[in-house]
């Protein structure tokens, strides 16, 4: 990802509503549909800041590996210990078989080759582990902000579905997220390709409106992992090792 995504988001991690309301919404599919064991061994691979592991450690001890020197620095001070640095597809020197869960939010989109991403994210898990792994939906939703993210490809739902069942996982739960306030995103997207603005940096949006935005978006949390939500931006996909 260009730098100014990094730097954004140790800026806005802790205000922005899509942050702050994700990790509502993923906490709460992780409670709804994963069964972890007590004191569960979680891994983030792509933790970025950091911003998700405290919400992860509410299931049990949870680990963080992040490529970018800064941002991984960021997530040390903020943790107050380690975070490894490991590309995938290669994941070198990540302990295999160990993980209770392992969590890919919005990561795989950014990887050349998914397919061995995904089959090496599943070599650390433990037999009848979980990974957790959200990417952004529909490629016609293409804009600057994928360009300005270095992403490879967004995702349809059967594609998502076809690289899981094509791994050595199986493929347990898979839906959209962030539906709520679909509707306008396209708006806002076809809006801005057609007036030729760029929209690729994610800025803090006014309070209030923040707040709505937030409290929409979080709101998904009381349904995902019960009801199938309609399309959104974004997809969940939940995978076990056998």
């Amino acid at each position: 990802m260009e730098r100014i995504i990094y730097d954004r988001m140790a800026e806005l991690d802790e205000l922005h509503w899509w942050y702050r309301a994700r990790r509502d919404v993923l906490e709460s599919l992780i409670r709804k549909s994963v069964k972890l064991p007590p004191n569960a061994r979680i891994l983030e691979v792509g933790c970025g800041t950091g911003h998700n592991l405290k919400m992860l450690e509410r299931f049990g001890s949870a680990d963080g590996i992040e490529i970018d020197a800064e941002a991984r620095a960021i997530a040390e001070k903020r943790l107050g210990r380690t975070i490894a640095s490991a590309a995938l597809p290669e994941l070198r020197g990540i302990e295999r078989g160990a993980y209770d869960l392992v969590a890919a939010l919005d990561v795989v989109e950014h990887v050349e080759d998914d397919r061995s991403a995904i089959a090496s994210l599943g070599s650390c898990m433990k037999p009848g582990g979980t990974l957790l792994l959200t990417v952004p939906a529909h490629q016609w939703m293409w804009s600057a902000h994928d360009d300005l993210n270095h992403h490879k490809r967004r995702y349809s739902k059967r594609g998502l579905a076809r690289l899981i069942e094509q791994s050595p996982l199986r493929l347990d739960e898979i839906g959209y997220f962030n539906s709520f306030l679909f509707p306008l995103a396209v708006a806002s997207r076809m809006a801005s390709k057609a007036l030729g603005r760029g929209g690729g940096e994610d800025k803090l949006p006014p309070r209030p409106l923040n707040y709505l935005f937030e409290r929409a978006f979080a709101a998904e949390r009381r349904l995902i992992g019960t009801v199938p939500l309609p399309p959104g931006l974004s997809l969940f996909a939940l995978a076990s090792a056998t």
